[in-house]
């Protein structure tokens, strides 16, 4: 099982450095189109534009598409609407922004004609609406169509210099906000799950963070053992473990990390022995991420631990995910999943033991794959 395809050796970072981030990554898309035969990649509002353009918007109802040639320079075709934003935000000259009054498809069709791309192969984002993909089949009918990740992945999944240091940013205000979540002691007894996550965003605002990666997770008691439970209004008791599951984005980059903590009291022996034994599994997945190990091996790595304590069938679900743009990309830290890492992959370590009825205990760092191991990139207190 892998989860897509190989990287090669080219890197964003090696091209000159009088050219931004998006602009280096869109010319490495290219070459890597010109090196398999495809003719151009044609995005729309996701996680591929952001990377290559430097623009970010969210899906909506009109045409919003760039298109990145093998050869030549790039055209985005935009609504009139969202033409000076795109200006300001991205490096791509060739702006060509349509009027409501207008047939969008009409544009479409003129920009395909100007690139020359009827009858070549087309790379379309894998997330394009299904409107947008069949004005372009339209626009050019002797056209073949397969998927930008088939040129995207490779590259996205390999962090440039620039989104490793916005990731750091962004684990970094995640550490600091577990700092003061711990410091509220037995202040946070009484207060809801809910009440506790909306303190986490104010947390990460405050330390530099924008908004939150994903909803946070405040799993107390017995919501614990729900992997994904968010929060509700079960109040947090005294000397029972609590899974703060959380991220903040810096740069558009999110963070992604988990701590079991008990706040005033003490826990139990169940409790510490259980946390204990989460603890030794996370820090065997770390100790196994290197270059050449298969991320299959860093799941196994982790999951043994926890098998061999009699605690396999409590662990269910796979040991990490990549985070960039997205929270949960590639590759997959899973069972049989025999990609090998490479330097520059981020992902999360974070098994976890879910006793229902009782509580849950995970604990998770995202890491970075580095030429001899790997960065921690988030570094508190993993204690109960």
């Amino acid at each position: 099982m892998t989860d897509d395809t190989p990287t090669d050796d080219s890197s964003t970072d090696a091209m000159s450095t009088d050219t931004t981030p998006p602009e280096r990554r869109t010319r490495a898309v290219q070459e890597r189109l010109s090196v398999h035969g495809d003719d151009a990649a044609v995005l729309f509002p996701s996680h591929n534009l952001q990377y290559t353009t430097g623009f970010s918007e969210e899906p909506g109802e009109r045409h919003l598409l760039a298109f990145l040639p093998a050869d030549g320079d790039p055209v985005f075709l935009v609504p009139e609407l969202s033409a000076q934003q795109v200006r300001q935000a991205s490096w791509i000259d060739d702006v060509r922004a349509w009027s409501d009054t207008e047939d969008p498809a009409e544009r479409v069709a003129a920009v395909v004609d100007d690139l020359g791309l009827d009858g070549g192969h087309l790379l379309v984002d894998d997330t394009m609406h299904a409107r947008f993909t069949q004005d372009l089949r339209a626009a050019a009918p002797q056209a073949t169509f397969g998927l930008a990740s088939e040129v995207l992945g490779p590259l996205r999944v390999r962090k440039d210099d620039a989104e490793l240091d916005a990731l750091r940013g962004a684990a970094a205000a995640a550490d600091a906000a577990v700092d003061d979540l711990r410091a509220l002691g037995a202040d946070a007894i009484g207060l809801t799950e809910t009440e506790l996550a909306r303190q986490i965003e104010d947390r990460l605002a405050a330390h530099g963070g924008t908004g939150v990666s994903f909803e946070p997770i405040v799993g107390s008691g017995p919501n614990g053992a729900m992997p994904h439970h968010t929060h509700g209004d079960r109040e947090i008791r005294v000397g029972e473990p609590v899974v703060l599951d959380f991220g903040t984005r810096v740069d558009g980059y999110p963070s992604d990390q988990t701590r079991t903590v008990v706040f005033g009291g003490d826990p139990s022996e169940r409790v510490r022995e259980v946390h204990d034994l989460v603890r030794r599994a996370q820090q065997a997945g770390v100790e196994a991420v290197e270059p050449g190990v298969t991320a299959g091996a860093v799941d196994a790595a982790a999951r043994e631990v926890i098998a061999d304590a009699g605690y396999g069938d409590q662990f269910v679900h796979r040991t990490g995910h990549g985070v960039g743009l997205a929270v949960h990309e590639a590759p997959y830290i899973v069972a049989d999943n025999d990609r090998e890492l490479e330097p520059g992959m981020v992902f999360s370590v974070e098994p976890g033991v879910y006793l229902e009825g009782e509580f849950g205990v995970r604990i998770e760092d995202l890491v970075v794959v580095t030429a001899d191991g790997c960065e921690r990139l988030n570094g508190t207190e993993r204690g109960v």
